[in-house]
């Protein structure tokens, strides 16, 4: 008995480090219709078995700045549950709200190295605005996995570590002419190495 327990267990060892090692990576380079890269879209991506248990957390903090009376980053990704904080670098005072469906909230008048927080606790898009500056706009894109990325100025995107098996990569960008401005593509991604994506978006010229 006790040799076919160590047996058992030797092979159940066996098959999970092996499941651990068949993991591949994502390279997605998102382009425009003309063939221009695309910067700050978000690629989200729900791998073959789903994804993990825990918490999820990302390196560039949950942070969105008033700067230049603009809000930076632009885009920003958080996991659902993050706490926010909107540090005012401005001389002048602002008023953020948002009317999006994921977090319909209002932050009022604040000044100068002030600093206000929110916590969002549903996954979606959310657009924000200033009530007294109508330039101003910014995107608080809240996700459910912690597979997900923005890409740079070049439109690439690398995510690692993906189960083998057919992924849900989701692109979604705040001009995207597509319902809930996000497009859905199927990849299959291998149980090693990486596989490279192109994908076209069509944009509309402006909010």
């Amino acid at each position: 008995m006790r040799i076919l327990s160590s047996l058992i267990l030797s092979g159940l060892a066996l098959l999970l480090g092996t499941s651990a090692a068949h993991a591949g990576d994502l390279d997605l380079k998102i382009i425009d219709a003309t063939g221009k890269p695309v910067s700050d879209a978000v690629v989200t991506v729900r791998p073959a078995g789903g994804v993990p248990d825990g918490p999820i957390r990302f390196p560039w903090g949950t942070t969105m700045v008033q700067e230049n009376i603009a809000f930076s980053p632009h885009v920003l990704i958080v996991p659902v549950g993050a706490t926010v904080r909107f540090p005012n670098h401005d001389k002048v005072r602002h008023h953020i709200y948002s009317f999006s469906k994921p977090a319909k909230f209002e932050i009022k008048l604040f000044g100068k190295d002030e600093a206000r927080s929110y916590t969002f606790k549903t996954a979606g898009a959310v657009a924000l605005g200033c009530n007294i500056h109508d330039q101003m706009s910014g995107f608080i894109k809240v996700v459910d996995t912690p597979f997900a990325a923005k890409s740079g100025g070049n439109g690439q995107v690398r995510i690692p570590g993906l189960a083998a098996g057919t992924a849900q990569v989701t692109i979604w960008h705040p001009l995207m002419k597509a319902k809930n401005n996000e497009q859905l593509l199927l990849v299959p991604i291998p149980g090693s190495g990486s596989v490279g994506r192109s994908a076209s978006v069509a944009l509309r010229a402006s909010l």
